[in-house]
């Protein structure tokens, strides 16, 4: 009887943590940060992972020399809180512009500002929804989708972080987009409630992004 009511109230919980129970960020989890959604399609990322994405019908990646990568950002601008304070969100961004420019260097040389031949990357950690009412709207955005309703009626400590990020490529002469990308990952498990959210818990997840977006320029640059 008890692991029916468990079963129950994780089931009721989950439903209530919108947009967990999808692998793609809904539309109405769309920041703003990108200016048109109306041509992303479902498709999947070169590690396998769901994305929502565009990328302009016959552009020629190999007229790119060299690649600018803009400061990340949050997208909207956040309040830090004691669970996710300023020091955290300032070393997520930190660590998403250095992923950004270890992987692309690779692919491209590192160029100092738009221009003729450049690539310019514009990346932005954005919020994801969720319906769960106890949570204040901070608390469920960029990174702290934390299941307090899960963790309320059945006593489970762990508390799940998730985090999104919205990207536009321009061509960095015309200023023209030629592609946009919208994701989400999962980052480490907080042990429990009191725990504070450090920059270092979303780090696999922005490494991972980072290269996802190098495989995918260089697979459109090998056609």
């Amino acid at each position: 009887m008890k692991s029916k009511l468990l079963l129950s109230t994780l089931c009721a919980a989950s439903l209530a943590l919108g947009g967990c129970a999808s692998k793609y960020v809904e539309s109405d989890q769309y920041s703003g940060f990108l200016k048109d959604y109306s041509m992303l399609k479902e498709d999947k990322s070169p590690s396998g992972a769901p994305v929502m994405r565009w990328i302009k019908p016959g552009v020629d990646v190999n007229r790119y020399r060299s690649v600018y990568i803009e400061p990340s950002q949050f997208y909207p601008r956040p309040q830090p809180t004691e669970k996710i304070p300023g020091s955290t969100l300032q070393g997520i961004t930190r660590y998403y512009d250095q992923a950004l420019r270890t992987q692309f260097s690779k692919a491209l040389p590192l160029a100092n500002a738009p221009g003729p031949g450049v690539l310019v990357v514009r990346p932005a950690i954005t919020a994801v929804s969720a319906q769960t009412k106890s949570l204040r709207p901070y608390e469920v955005i960029p990174i702290a989708l934390v299941a307090a309703g899960v963790s309320a009626a059945t006593g489970i400590r762990d508390q799940d972080t998730s985090i999104a990020t919205e990207a536009v490529f321009l061509d960095g002469d015309s200023n023209q987009v030629v592609a946009e990308v919208v994701r989400k990952g999962a980052g480490a498990q907080l042990d429990d409630s009191s725990q504070v959210m450090q920059a270092k818990d979303a780090k696999a997840v922005l490494d991972g992004w980072a290269l996802d977006m190098v495989k995918s320029f260089q697979q459109l640059k090998a056609k």
